[in-house]
């Protein structure tokens, strides 16, 4: 699918994921901040390195500076996160200019084969890629496995999303959030612990 197609068809799904939060905001859908205990946590003071360009991204500064920060972690042993990535690039570009910020974090992984994984894949535009040390950011924000997304706002952590993503899935959140409404934290698809696969 062509750059624009995937933009069109993000769009088409922001409008349904409007729709489906604005039902949900007046019929309840159970939302909430349960699932994962750093939900409610201010955002880890860590400063990491860029995966694939010179300097370094402080994450409390950031997330003071942006509405709201979508964190993906992810590997390139990881097929989910092969899998998400085109939508994670399409939503990122969607939500340019609404205040939202995306950040890719590589999880216990070479850094050379993480850049390789962008290579082939591509990288967004407005997507910050960062390399994890030590795995201080994965302590930090709870990790179990790959792909997980932290989703914040106002300097906390407000949701986390465990497994493959779709544009589908993020747009809703997003929009959530974006309208002062809590998400669910939970488990959203397949994730992997282990680069064999093992979990």
């Amino acid at each position: 699918m062509s750059p624009r197609g995937r933009y069109l068809l993000v769009a088409g799904l922001v409008v349904v994921g409007l729709a489906v939060s604005v039902f949900a905001a007046r019929f309840g859908d159970g939302g909430g901040q349960g699932g994962s205990p750093v939900v409610g946590a201010a955002v880890p003071d860590l400063t990491l390195p860029y995966l694939d360009a010179e300097g370094s991204l402080s994450l409390a500064e950031l997330s003071g500076s942006q509405d709201v920060v979508v964190v993906n972690f992810f590997a390139s042993w990881c097929l989910q996160c092969r899998n998400e990535h085109a939508d994670l690039i399409s939503t990122a570009d969607a939500y340019r200019d609404r205040s939202v910020r995306f950040l890719g974090i590589a999880f216990q992984d070479d850094p050379a084969r993480a850049i390789a994984f962008l290579d082939e894949l591509g990288r967004g535009e407005t997507t910050s890629y960062l390399s994890d040390p030590g795995s201080r950011a994965a302590i930090e924000f709870g990790i179990f496995g790959v792909p997980e997304t932290v989703f914040i706002s106002g300097g906390r952590i407000v949701g986390k999303f465990l497994g493959e993503t779709d544009a589908l899935i993020l747009s809703q959140a997003l929009e959530r959030l974006l309208s002062g409404q809590p998400i669910d934290s939970r488990q959203v698809g397949e994730f992997r612990q282990t680069p064999d696969g093992e979990s």
